[in-house]
Order: C-alpha cells, then structure tokens, then sequence
C-alpha cells in the first residue's frame, strides 16, 4: 500500500506537514516512527500541532510527539501497542 493510498482512506482532512516539523522529525531521526506510525495517527499528530494558537504550544506538542516516537508504545500519553520498540 503506497503513502497516498494511506492517506486516502482518512475520515479527517489531510494536514499538511510544516517545515518545522519535517526539519525536528529528521534532526531527531524519528522520521521513519513516524512514517511506521498509521496514516491517522500521523494526521492527528499535525492537526493537533497545527492547532496551536501559540508558538511555544506548537513546541511543546512537537516536542510530545518526538518523545512518543522515540519511546515506541505511546500515542498521545496513551499506551500504543503496536509501536512498541525493542529494548536492548
């Protein structure tokens, strides 16, 4: 299944990826959990981002959303057991 076809059965308008995010994903090389992560998740993680009225909010909810993405089990402070990762 390709990125679009993902993508294409979200429910919620598409959001789109901000520079800042794409630039903080791939300097905290967590851009392919995120890419691991399922298409509404990865959307709902930008709306909620986007969302943000404040630049410190956006910061702190990027900076959220890095930390889920490199533990591995958690989406929004909820246990995600899918992307659990391997402790070793």
């Amino acid at each position: 299944m390709s990125v679009d076809d993902k993508f294409d059965k979200l429910q919620r308008k598409l959001q789109p990826m901000p520079e800042f995010v794409e630039k903080a994903l791939i300097e905290h090389g967590v851009m392919d959990d995120y890419l691991a992560r399922p298409a509404y998740q990865q959307n709902d993680y930008l709306s909620w981002i986007n969302r943000a009225k404040r630049d410190a909010t956006k910061i702190k909810r990027l900076d959220q959303m890095i930390d889920e993405l490199r533990q591995g089990g958690v989406y929004m402070k909820m246990d995600h057991p899918a992307s659990y990762k391997n402790k070793t």
